[in-house]
């Protein structure tokens, strides 16, 4: 579930590719032997569980917070910081012939872009893909389909507001816990979240599909969670999404100094394949 057309299925083809990329230069180089608490509420209260519902959602004048987002059998994690227009963007993923782990995190502060990237398992690798270790400056111009790389849009990145308000009722099953059903063919805005799910091959079934939210007592969204039932080759699953550490999170700032260069053409071989 993502805030803008394909970000997160983008960042998943990325590291995907790029660990398929990684795994053929390294057999084929032999490297194998080296509503927040202390903000101000965000909605006047109301006895309209729905209208509550949205109110925890996430907005511009929260803190920092982290979120992750579980996709199926991808996690996603990373930081929004409101205040900075800034989110970073991360996932781990590991290969097994070779042996070595890639975490890759992108950080975006309005459409600026930075992109970092860990390779362990395998010493000398960085190296060999000859990847630095900082953040690198990413220039957009150079990308392949620079539309598809994240930019920050809103304080919401798993789009939970858009997908609320396609329900028709949201029941209050009490402490905190809210659920409804919601219509995945409702708009653009909510199809863009699932671009990870077949949504046609759901058929009927998509335009309710049942969710439980969890506020807590700060009165934030602290978790969102759809069941997608099976349909055609996909298997039922469970989209969650969880918002926590709000005030507690890093502040998100560009990468200044030592810590960043500028991308080389080998992270634009890796993100262009």
């Amino acid at each position: 579930m993502t805030q803008r057309t394909g970000t997160a299925v983008t960042f998943r083809r990325v590291a995907a590719l790029a660990t398929a990329v990684l795994a053929t230069t390294v057999l084929s180089a032999g490297c194998g032997a080296g509503g927040s608490a202390g903000s101000e509420p965000t909605a006047a209260p109301s006895a309209d569980p729905k209208a509550v519902l949205l109110a925890a959602v996430p907005n511009d004048k929260d803190p920092a917070f982290r979120f992750s987002t579980l996709d199926g059998t991808d996690t996603f994690v990373g930081v929004v910081d409101p205040a900075a227009h800034a989110m970073d963007l991360g996932i781990t993923q590991k290969n097994d012939d070779p042996e070595f782990t890639m975490a890759m995190t992108f950080r975006v502060i309005d459409e600026d872009l930075w992109m970092r990237v860990k390779l362990t398992g395998m010493p000398g690798l960085h190296d060999a893909m000859k990847l630095p270790k900082r953040w690198m400056a990413l220039d957009r111009t150079k990308l392949d389909d620079e539309s598809e790389a994240p930019v920050y849009q809103n304080a919401d990145p798993a789009n939970t507001a858009a997908i609320i308000r396609t329900a028709d009722t949201v029941e209050d099953e009490g402490s905190g816990t809210y659920t409804g059903v919601a219509d995945l063919t409702a708009n653009a805005d909510v199809q863009s979240a699932f671009d990870g799910i077949d949504v046609t091959a759901l058929g009927e079934a998509a335009k309710k599909v049942p969710f439980t939210a969890v506020v807590g007592p700060d009165g934030n969204l602290t978790t969102l969670t759809l069941e997608i039932p099976a349909a055609g080759k996909q298997k039922a699953m469970k989209l969650v999404t969880r918002y926590y550490d709000f005030g507690k999170a890093p502040k998100l700032t560009a990468p200044s100094g030592d810590q960043v260069q500028k991308a080389p053409a080998s992270a634009y071989e890796l993100l262009n394949g």
